[in-house]
């Protein structure tokens, strides 16, 4: 395949994410490191590139080695304890020196728009301000943190009223006491609260991939919530305190617990990390999964009722065939569902084919009352996971009402004779399904 065909095809098989992108809000947090970094630039690039895509972003730039930089220039060493800065008046100051530089840096890069492209000099507004207020950590353990603070509220109308006027809000890692003190904040954790009070599509955390040991294999490309709780403990137990890649995943298992969809861990030294991971289906990080989508599972013979249950309303309207317990029974080994607190709410069937290496989704139904949690999508993703994992390299799907819905999601229009002749010969005519095929 030519580089020209090449292109053509990474732009098709990006549009689907570009469309469910649009007018989402994103907060992205990077580390110092980053902005000193020379693939700072490569950042800002894809940063302005999201806002020009309609996404809606929140940045959150961290300050350590600039904090440092300051620290050490003055003859001062930094302290901390339990993996925390303790910040003293010195340091403070070396705090919002860098932080006040920093702000500029990225406001400025941002203001340049795409440089030697045609959105050169494009307009990006980009807007700060109080946003976040803060308290004082206080005394832990016998350690007075003097001032490195935690976040206490976050001004979440205000920050959606810039993002709806297509501002991008920039945030720093200082906050301010109603009192008018300030204090010195992780970046993590602001990003984190921006997240959840924003009640955000997802967090992404740019910064040092974490690993749960240097000798060990790399962390999961994707984590359910209660993966991700196992491997912070692992990597609790290799890395010290202070580890930026330990504040991000301990940040994601929050973000995660308290109603953000994904968090997305990626690595700094990746170029274009942020667009391989938001606009290819495998990206190139860590992703922590919120388990938005319930427990999805293979079902066994005790889910028959709940499924019967889903699918009859289904089946009386023409859109599912009509299928008898003991059939379901006979083939419930076919069979993902997502349980919800006991119940089954969604369900989907795969039988493969050996011929031509093909496998049909099935019975594809979601409760009513969830048709809007991405569970059909969860469901499908089940479905595709299994087929690549028996080698199949084709996925069909045969509906009545629902082909838009499929075709939203990569497949495209068939015919009967596409078909494995052992499925062909169950073809109803009198329904006159359409074929849908996608390929894996």
């Amino acid at each position: 395949m030519s580089t020209e065909q090449n292109y053509v095809a990474w732009f098709r098989n990006s549009a689907p994410y570009i469309n469910a992108h649009r007018n989402r809000i994103f907060v992205i947090q990077f580390d110092g490191e980053v902005v000193d970094s020379e693939r700072f630039a490569g950042v800002i690039h894809d940063i302005a590139l999201l806002n020009s895509l309609g996404v809606r972003l929140v940045i959150v730039h961290g300050a350590r080695p600039q904090i440092e930089q300051r620290l050490a220039a003055a003859g001062l060493s930094p302290a901390y304890a339990g993996g925390m800065r303790v910040t003293d008046a010195a340091a403070l100051e070396a705090a919002k020196e860098a932080v006040g530089v920093l702000r500029l840096e990225v406001e400025s890069r941002l203001s340049m728009g795409l440089p030697n492209s045609p959105m050169a000099g494009a307009r990006i507004r980009v807007v700060s301000g109080n946003f976040v207020t803060a308290r004082p950590l206080g005394v832990r353990d016998g350690v007075d943190f003097r001032y490195t603070g935690e976040v206490r509220r976050i001004d979440g109308h205000a920050i959606r009223s810039n993002l709806e006027s297509g501002a991008v809000v920039l945030l720093s890692p200082l906050g301010c006491s109603p009192t008018g003190e300030v204090f010195n904040l992780l970046a993590e954790e602001v990003a984190t609260a921006v997240a959840i009070e924003l009640h955000a599509a997802k967090l992404l955390f740019l910064g040092k991939a974490a690993t749960p040991a240097e000798d060990a294999a790399p962390v999961p490309t994707e984590l359910s919530l209660a993966q991700a709780s196992e491997t912070l403990a692992q990597i609790r137990k290799s890395r010290p305190l202070d580890d930026p890649a330990l504040a991000q995943l301990t940040n994601a298992v929050r973000a995660c617990r308290n109603g953000v969809s994904r968090v997305h861990l990626l690595d700094q030294n990746i170029d274009g990390a942020i667009l391989l991971e938001l606009f290819t289906r495998d990206g190139v990080g860590t992703m922590v999964n919120a388990d938005a989508y319930d427990a999805i599972r293979r079902a066994d013979v005790d889910d028959v009722g709940g499924i019967l249950e889903l699918i009859q309303p289904l089946e009386a309207q023409g859109i599912l065939v009509r299928r008898s317990r003991e059939k379901l029974e006979m083939e419930i080994g076919q069979f993902h569902v997502v349980e919800r607190d006991g119940a089954i709410v969604a369900c989907a069937a795969a039988y493969p084919f050996n011929e031509g290496n093909v496998m049909e989704l099935a019975c594809l139904a979601v409760h009513d009352d969830y048709r809007n949690g991405g569970r059909g999508d969860a469901l499908l993703n089940a479905v595709e996971s299994q087929a690549r994992g028996i080698g199949a390299k084709q996925l069909l799907v045969l509906t009545t009402q629902t082909s838009h819905w499929f075709k939203e999601r990569g497949f495209v229009d068939g015919a009967i004779e596409d078909l494995p002749v052992e499925r062909k010969f169950l073809y109803n005519y009198q329904r006159n399904s359409k074929v849908l095929v996608k390929e894996l």
